[in-house]
């Protein structure tokens, strides 16, 4: 498949290179997995529902603070809620459930590399995987618990079988059919119709309509059906009103009402979003595409990555809900495309984005150092002045361990800058080292002060203080999804939903200004609180005011 690119030049990758790649890779990937509470939005809720498979053991009916939750399937709870029970012992749950998260980041490394080794030659797997970890839109959401993650291994195997097919088509079909299955099990009909849309549209190309390329479609649709059919299924015999409500309330239905509505205001937003979320894989990918646009009707591996990029930026633009993580699975195209320009790119342009990523990642090192330092010292920069006001109440303390840790590889990434030379490969390593240090510095100097102002334990902690010894339940007035998580995991209280009228207390999600609740006629207030720093969210506790006995 890789003819055009197989004759080009590269230089090998020895076993030294290989092991210094893979230490890279692996530091991304299990950086900032512990050590920190579920932190706001996504993580919040999604931790609520993992939480609730530890401690009822129901893994059929994803369930939120005591109410089902059928937005997704089951998949990456299921393997987060492992994760947490295995590592009980030794991490506390949240930290082993975000372990699953780094499972299914390594898994989706490995399926690129192995993409990128059947598109483009033996020695692009590496480089593949090293770029997708320098996407900027990998950092954060990577290391969260998310089943997007989940969805975007899914994705990675489906682009292997694919890049596989025209050379083992049997096995090519297995991994496009658990791929597939994967990507439905972890986020619904999203991965069905990237399958459909992708197996549609290779067959406009010759080197597509093969014997090979149908079976490989024939052995996926076999491997994917249990897959597709052994939850809905169980749900189905469970609940018949719980499946209604995932397959067509959550899914297919709201699809449909989502285009009927018309309201596709946000559909461009990855076109504006990506150049920024797949930097710098952004740049290389559209030189590919422009330096080899008279041989895509012969490129089999242009043909995969181009439909490939088009039918899920076609899927994910119009789905109801569109954020960043949701585009995640469009990096892997991205990034395989960019692989491929690291024999066809000039070297000036591979010098000069490898000179504005040391400077831009020395510049926010130095920024990071500083703030922390101001931070601990007490000083009187504006830039200390802003973190105080913008996490007010936050102590720093001073941590030897996390310390010496930052040093050591602040000093490491000023070696490898120093020591690596310039070609387009080793400007793509000293990005990913970039990346990896301001990583890094955040998950060590500035993790305390991060989760101070991303986690509700604290929040939760004063609710609970200041709760009546004794009170028959908790009504809740727009507690959200996160918040209602987070309630029950750190302080084990479930509001009830529609219970104002039996409820002798009442909880209310708000902001700081607008009234709390409509008619505050028989409430009493008897705590106000929010997160550290948080300027809008702001919660108020009532309780019922009893009516004065009537004398006889």
């Amino acid at each position: 498949m890789y003819d055009y690119y197989s004759k080009l030049k590269e230089p090998e990758i020895t076993p030294i290179k290989a092991g210094f790649l893979f230490l890279i890779c692996a530091v991304w990937v299990l950086t900032g997995l512990i050590g920190h509470d579920p932190w706001k939005p996504g993580e919040a809720y999604s931790f609520g529902l993992v939480y609730h498979i530890i401690q009822s053991h129901d893994w059929i009916i994803p369930t939120l603070a005591g109410e089902p939750y059928m937005d997704k399937p089951p998949l990456y709870y299921w393997t987060a809620a492992l994760f947490a029970k295995a590592l009980a012992p030794l991490l506390p749950l949240h930290d082993g459930a975000r372990l699953a998260t780094g499972f299914y980041t390594a898994l989706t490394l490995l399926f690129v590399g192995l993409t990128g080794r059947e598109l483009f030659g033996n020695d692009r797997g590496w480089p593949a995987a090293v770029i997708l970890i320098g996407c900027l839109g990998m950092l954060v959401r990577a290391h969260e618990i998310l089943t997007d993650n989940a969805l975007l291994t899914g994705c990675a195997m489906m682009l292997y079988g694919y890049a596989l097919s025209l050379r083992r088509a049997k096995l090519a079909g297995v991994f496009v059919g658990i791929g597939v299955g994967i990507g439905f099990m972890s986020k619904g009909f999203i991965a069905p119709m990237l399958f459909l849309l992708i197996s549609i549209g290779l067959l406009l190309f010759r080197n597509w309509r093969t014997r090979q390329y149908f079976t490989t479609l024939a052995i996926a649709l076999l491997c994917a059906l249990p897959l597709f059919a052994v939850w809905p299924y169980v749900l189905y015999q469970r609940s018949p009103q719980l499946f209604t409500d995932w397959i067509w309330t959550r899914n297919i239905g709201h699809w449909f009402q989502f285009a009927r509505a018309g309201d596709f205001h946000d559909s461009a937003y990855y076109l504006k979003a990506l150049p920024w979320l797949a930097w710098p894989a952004s740049p290389l990918a559209a030189w590919t595409v422009w330096e080899a646009r008279k041989r895509v009707g012969q490129e089999a591996a242009l043909q995969l990555l181009l439909v490939g990029f088009i039918a899920m930026l076609l899927v994910l633009s119009f789905v109801p809900e569109i954020s960043d993580q949701n585009g995640l699975p469009m990096l892997l195209p991205i990034a395989l495309l960019a692989t491929a320009a690291l024999t066809t790119v000039r070297r000036g342009a591979a010098n000069a984005l490898d000179w504005f990523g040391i400077m831009t990642f020395a510049l926010v090192a130095i920024l990071l150092w500083w703030g922390w330092a101001g931070l601990l010292l007490d000083n009187n920069a504006k830039i200390t002045h802003w973190l105080k006001d913008y996490q007010p109440g936050f102590e720093p303390d001073f941590n030897t361990i996390p310390f010496l840790i930052a040093v050591i590889v602040s000093v490491l990434w000023v070696l490898l800058v120093w020591r690596v030379g310039r070609s387009v490969r080793r400007s793509l390593i000293n990005w990913a080292g970039g990346i990896i240090l301001l990583w890094i510095l955040t998950m060590t100097l500035w993790l305390p002060w991060l989760d101070s102002g991303k986690s509700y334990r604290h929040m939760v902690d004063d609710l609970k203080e200041n709760l009546p010894q004794t009170y028959n339940c908790i009504a809740d007035v727009r507690i959200g999804d996160s918040q209602r998580a987070m309630l029950q995991y750190f302080g084990n209280i479930t509001p009830r939903r529609r219970a104002t009228g039996v409820c002798e207390l009442l909880l209310v999600q708000g902001d700081r200004i607008s009234k709390p609740i409509e008619n505050e006629i028989g409430w009493d207030k008897i705590w106000e609180g929010s997160r550290k720093g948080d300027q809008t969210e702001r919660f108020r506790l009532y309780r019922r005011v009893k009516e004065p006995e009537l004398k006889q």
